[in-house]
C-alpha cells in the first residue's frame, strides 16, 4: 500500500515546514505499518492554477496527479494563514477537480476507494475550519474521509510560536496524528478487501 503527503507549506525546500514536521508524525506511523511513503512539498514544483489535469509545457501537476493515483492513501497537510488553507492548498484542491470526472475502467471516478487526512499547522487558531474545508473538498472530489483521520497544532490565540518553536501541546498533536495514520490505514485496507463497485456507484 502507498501514501502520498502533499504538504502545502509556502515555504520552499530547504526552509524548515511546520507543517512538514507534524506530517511527518503520520509518515512514521504508516511506514512502522509497512506502508511506502513519499512526501511532495508543491512550493518546489511549477503548478499553474487551474482545473485541468495537465496544463501543457512547464506545468508540474501530471506528474503529482501520477503520485495521486499510485497512492491508496492521502495526507493532504496545509499551514493556516488568516484563518484558512493555504494559497497553494487551494491552488492543489483546484487542481484535483479535475479528478471528479477521470474514471478506472471500472467506470468510478478514479478517486473513489482511496482515503484522505488532513494534517493543519499554524500558531493562531483556525484548524478547524481548514480542516472542514479540505475534507469537503476531497470527499467531493470522491475520496473516503473516515471519522478522527487528522491532526492539527496551534499555540492558540494570538500571535506566538509555530510548531518546531516549542514542545507545547505536541503530545496531543502527535498522538492524535498516529491515531489519523492507523484509522486511515485500516479504513484503506478495508476498501481495498471490499472496494466500492461501480453497480453501487451508478446506483
Amino acid at each position: 500500500m502507498k501514501a502520498l503527503v502533499l504538504n502545502c507549506s509556502l515555504k520552499s525546500t530547504p526552509e524548515q515546514s511546520n507543517t512538514e514536521a507534524l506530517a511527518s508524525v503520520l509518515v512514521t506511523e504508516l511506514v512502522s505499518n509497512g506502508v511506502e511513503t513519499e512526501a511532495v512539498r508543491l512550493a518546489d514544483l511549477n503548478i499553474p492554477p487551474g482545473i485541468s489535469t495537465d496544463l501543457g509545457d512547464g506545468d508540474d501537476w501530471p506528474s503529482v496527479h501520477e503520485k495521486l493515483l499510485e497512492s491508496e492513501i492521502l495526507i493532504f497537510a496545509s499551514p493556516t494563514w488568516l484563518g484558512h488553507p493555504s494559497s497553494i492548498a487551494q491552488l492543489a484542491m483546484e487542481r484535483m477537480d479535475a479528478m471528479i470526472s477521470e474514471t478506472a475502467d471500472n467506470g468510478l471516478p478514479v478517486a473513489y476507494n482511496r482515503v484522505a487526512g488532513v494534517v493543519v499547522t499554524g500558531n493562531e487558531d483556525g484548524a478547524h475550519h481548514v480542516i472542514s474545508q479540505v475534507a469537503q473538498g476531497l470527499i467531493d472530489i470522491g475520496y473516503t474521509v473516515p471519522g478522527q483521520a487528522w491532526t492539527y497544532w496551534n499555540r492558540g490565540p494570538g500571535p506566538g510560536p509555530s510548531y518546531l518553536e516549542t514542545d507545547e501541546k505536541h503530545e496531543w498533536s502527535e498522538t492524535t496524528g498516529r491515531t489519523a495514520a492507523s484509522v486511515l490505514l485500516a479504513v484503506a485496507s478495508a476498501l481495498q478487501a471490499n472496494p466500492i463497485s461501480p453497480e453501487a456507484y451508478k446506483a
